[in-house]
């Protein structure tokens, strides 16, 4: 791996390119989106811990649909993807983790998509709230409204709300 320093604002993985590498955050914040015509839609973050990787990349060797911008100044670490395959074709261990990071990722999408179908967007900002503070104080409102599906105003109007 290599320790990589990147400044808030830089893409790190772009839509519609095959991505070679896979990032682990020591430090900063990042964000998911995709472009549509009018807007981007956000839909993930990535803080400390976490890892950011373009699946349909990794998996399939197709262009990825995400673009991936750091919203922080950020410390990653880089590893080319095949590489990673490589070891964790080669250590049992190294699989293990691996399988049980991506058990528990498919669990946290599993959750987000069933709220999304029965939770209001002020359900989604609480939960946001409670297992995520930081992210509130990191990010800008307008990628918090895009992330909850909601306009800015929405989001204003749920803030005032809690208050």
């Amino acid at each position: 791996m290599q320790q990589r320093n990147l400044p808030k604002g830089e893409i790190i993985l772009k839509a519609n390119k095959v991505e070679e590498s896979v990032f682990f955050i020591e430090k900063g914040i990042a964000r998911a989106y995709c472009d549509l015509p009018d807007n981007e839609l956000t839909f993930w973050f990535g803080e400390e811990g976490d890892y950011i990787i373009s699946a349909r990349s990794l998996i399939n060797r197709l262009p990825g649909y995400e673009t991936i911008e750091l919203m922080e100044d950020c410390i990653l670490y880089e590893i080319n993807a095949d590489e990673m395959i490589a070891l964790f074709e080669s250590n049992i261990e190294l699989a293990n983790w691996s399988r049980k990071l991506a058990e528990y990722e498919l669990l946290k999408l599993e959750e987000r998509f069933i709220y999304r179908q029965f939770k209001t967007a002020k359900e989604i900002y609480m939960e946001l709230l409670t297992n995520s503070p930081s992210l509130l104080q990191r990010v800008q409102l307008r990628y918090i409204a895009s992330y909850l599906g909601i306009s800015q105003v929405t989001l204003s109007r749920i803030r005032a709300e809690i208050k």
